[in-house]
């Protein structure tokens, strides 16, 4: 079917609960680009390659059948082993790259045709991330009850890093949008409480977002393939516009009718229960056609729910896609 309009614009009546002709169909309205500093060190890039380091000396592997690369905490790997002693050990990569470091980065961003998509900067991982790439998860979140204050710290450290990235970003790439990464929860609940949240995490995005915001970005898409409906005010108070990787036990409709035009829901589709070995595109229709029917043609994306256009098993994202505009035939 032809449409008048582009997928940005698309999106933009999707986002102010205008009238779109269709669904916005996953990541078709962003151009991801990444960026020199991202890039230098960076994780393994494939399943199966081996492990290595990132710029900030946390080592990582990505196994086969796994969704992605993760850190590895074993005693000969982890920076962090003990949280007093952190300022010994964690050090903060190059961020002061030249101009011709960032020309080829450059390059793209002048290619996105910026009329039909939003070169979008694709930034990760995020604050809480890094702070628990460098000491373990469980670590981390019991630091935040032990040591306050070390924690502080840390995010403090971590948060004038991605100022100079984002500085960085803004001057060369010029972005409409960034697309960034911190997964706050597991499928059940948040990794620490509003109150927690609101204490750690508030003022370093609302300082981070709000430099994105002043210096030309006018869309922010923040991935979290979690349950975080109790953090959806704090996402909107730090200006995020989109939810990306919001999933089914969210209750996406409820958080529509709540929060519709404020922010929108980008999601729904899980790659637990879609993106998964015995597929068939009678299963992946299946899924796209209940969540598009529960959730609407409003403040909503469907998408898989992980944090970019792909998928583990080859012909899934693919197949998202086509049962996606199948199901805006229908309903539009």
């Amino acid at each position: 079917m032809a449409y008048q309009l582009s997928p940005r614009e698309n999106f933009l009546e999707m986002q102010r609960g205008g009238n779109p002709e269709r669904f916005v169909n996953q990541y078709e309205y962003l151009a991801l680009v990444p960026n020199p500093i991202m890039c230098a060190a960076e994780p393994p890039a494939h399943p199966g390659d081996p492990d290595s380091a990132d710029g900030w000396g946390v080592w990582h592997r990505w196994e086969p059948g796994q969704p992605g690369s993760f850190p590895l905490h074993d005693d000969a790997h982890l920076v962090v082993k003990d949280i007093e002693t952190w300022r010994d050990v964690v050090k903060m990569p190059q961020t002061d790259y030249p101009e011709e470091a960032w020309a080829p980065f450059v390059a793209m961003a002048e290619s996105v045709d910026r009329t039909q998509q939003f070169c979008t900067a694709m930034i990760v991982p995020g604050i809480f991330e890094r702070a628990h790439h460098l000491m373990k998860i469980d670590e981390a979140l019991l630091n935040f009850y032990e040591e306050p204050e070390e924690m502080h710290a840390v995010i403090e450290y971590i948060t004038d890093y991605e100022m100079k990235v984002a500085e960085g970003v803004c001057k060369y790439l010029k972005p409409d949008a960034v697309f960034r990464h911190d997964d706050w929860g597991s499928q059940l609940s948040t990794f620490m409480s509003p109150d927690m949240f609101e204490e750690f995490l508030l003022e370093p995005y609302k300082k981070l977002y709000g430099y994105y915001k002043d210096h030309g970005v006018g869309l922010i898409v923040h991935h979290s393939d979690s349950y975080a409906a109790t953090l959806v005010p704090y996402m909107i108070e730090i200006g995020i516009d989109v939810w990306q990787g919001c999933m089914l036990s969210n209750d996406i409709p409820a958080l529509i009718e709540q929060y519709g035009g404020q922010i929108s829901f980008m999601g729904g589709l899980e790659n637990g229960r879609i993106d998964r070995e015995d597929w068939t595109p009678e299963s992946v229709m299946a899924e796209v056609q209940d969540v598009c029917e529960a959730c609407g043609t409003k403040y909503f994306i469907p998408c898989l729910c992980a944090g970019g256009p792909s998928a583990t098993y080859d012909g899934v994202y693919d197949e998202v896609t086509k049962c996606i505009n199948v199901e805006s035939e229908r309903m539009f």
